[in-house]
């Protein structure tokens, strides 16, 4: 026994009770009342506090080229600020390019994360060519080697077309892979695009109106409609829009494995932000533009309802951060030209934010803390096959563990993050309770405000092969 944590109170998706955790090797060795601390074992009292696994951010985009810059956080500083967080796993993305095997990109990307990371993490592939058969096959080279969740996109220029998508879609199934989509009508949006910059609308407002909800509502039901056809699962990733959880609740109804990820954003704000930001936190509405941009109120009130009813699985952050100056470029681009809303970066900061705040929402008593394990640790793992090693609380599974303290109140402020970042969108927004103390593997990498990790202390993991059959996980 290397670490014993004592006294808390234990959280799994089932159920919560009191118990001690003892820690070994990295791995957890028992969970019970009244375990006694072996010799020379670290013993931390974690009376009036709950225990939690740590999360799993499902959705980040780390180091990420866009719009002719690279996103704000590196592997280091994302993974730090994720550690300060509560989270100890990240799925990145790997952009595949064109012509590029998908084992290639895999250790292209790992390359760059290995070094650097201080926190667990695996891949997610963006799939930018399956317009060969070569190319195509590949998906199953990324199998073998742990990557077992591709990701197309409806929408940009190096988006898949239907058929592009459906095939896709029959591999992964053949394979025991899982697809993922970024779902928005790309000709519409091109259309809105052009007729908004004609009329000279080119505030951070026309970015929403572009991206409106039926926009992301049609290619939700389309892709929903797409899986059904090739009679595989789909998981659709940052589902901010009524029509779409009304599209994924249908079909779950009917027994078709579709599942859904929405983010802390879409949960919090609503589209007013891209009227005029939020001035009195020193926020402009470019500084919230993200794809999908925040919907509307009813659309928000449709994800809690789908959280409540489980249909929604989980939540993640689609972390994508950028500096305010290169937000700026929706008003002067880079090289002096004028700029308008299709000529800012899209992302902002959440990778610290996102367990806290689910946290705090279960604190509140909008969810219970199960519901919060579940959305933000057991279901990724589950979904991306991790379970075998991560996401929970259980003997044999990795030591993620997070202390939290409920009763710690906490007031957002960038200053008070821990990535590369100039500003955050959730600034001067109040949680209720707060992580105390992180441990990846059983190691403390964060404590009461402070990063105790190292680069490179983070190790890539291997997901096991996907089948999800129903939409039950």
């Amino acid at each position: 026994m290397d670490l014993l944590i004592k006294g808390g109170t234990v959280v799994t998706a089932q159920s919560s009770f009191k118990a001690d955790v003892a820690v070994k090797n990295g791995k957890i060795t028992a969970i019970g009342a009244n375990l006694k601390p072996e010799k020379g074992a670290e013993v931390v009292d974690a009376k009036g506090k709950l225990v939690l696994p740590g999360a799993i951010d499902g959705h980040t985009h780390l180091a990420m080229p866009f719009g002719g810059t690279i996103s704000t956080d590196d592997y280091y500083a994302g993974t730090r600020s994720a550690a300060c967080g509560g989270t100890t796993t990240v799925f990145d993305f790997v952009l595949q390019g064109q012509g590029e095997p998908m084992l290639d990109a895999i250790n292209r990307r790992n390359d760059l994360a290995a070094p650097t990371a201080a926190v667990d993490y695996s891949f997610h592939i963006g799939v930018g060519d399956v317009t060969t058969d070569e190319m195509l096959d590949s998906m199953e080279d990324a199998v073998k080697f742990g990557v077992t969740s591709f990701k197309v996109f409806m929408v940009y220029d190096f988006g898949v077309d239907d058929g592009q998508f459906y095939k896709t879609l029959l591999k992964a199934k053949d394979i025991g892979a899982l697809v993922g989509v970024h779902a928005e009508n790309r000709e519409v949006n091109n259309v809105l695009i052009a007729q908004y910059l004609a009329e000279g609308k080119t505030d951070a407002w026309w970015h929403y109106m572009a991206k409106n909800e039926a926009v992301e509502g049609e290619a939700d039901v389309r892709a929903i409609n797409l899986a059904k056809m090739a009679g595989t699962s789909l998981y659709i990733v940052h589902l901010a829009n009524k029509q779409g959880m009304d599209a994924v609740t249908e079909a779950r109804d009917q027994g078709y494995p579709i599942f859904a990820e929405t983010c802390p954003q879409y949960l919090y704000f609503t589209s007013k932000v891209y009227k005029e930001g939020i001035p009195e936190q020193g926020l402009r509405a470019r500084d919230f533009v993200c794809s999908p941009p925040m919907k509307g109120k009813e659309s928000q009130d449709s994800l809690w309802e789908g959280i409540k009813r489980g249909d929604i699985s989980t939540i993640a952050t689609d972390h994508c951060p950028f500096t305010k100056a290169e937000k700026d470029w929706g008003i002067t681009q880079k090289d002096g030209t004028p700029g308008n809303f299709t000529t800012i970066p899209n992302g902002c900061a959440g990778i610290e934010n996102m367990y806290p705040y689910v946290l705090s929402e279960a604190n509140k008593g909008r969810i219970t803390f199960n519901k919060a394990v579940e959305l933000c640790a057991s279901n990724p793992a589950k979904l991306f096959g991790l379970d075998t090693q991560k996401g929970a609380l259980q003997v044999g599974l990795d030591a993620d563990i997070v202390i939290y303290d409920p009763k710690k109140n906490f007031t957002i402020t960038n200053e008070a993050m821990h990535g590369d970042t100039d500003h955050t969108i959730w600034e001067g927004v109040p949680v209720k309770g707060y992580p105390v103390a992180t441990y990846s593997r059983g190691n403390l990498v964060y404590k009461d405000g402070e990063f105790l990790g190292k680069k490179g202390d983070g190790k890539f993991v291997k997901c096991n092969k996907i089948k999800h059959k129903t939409p039950m996980l």
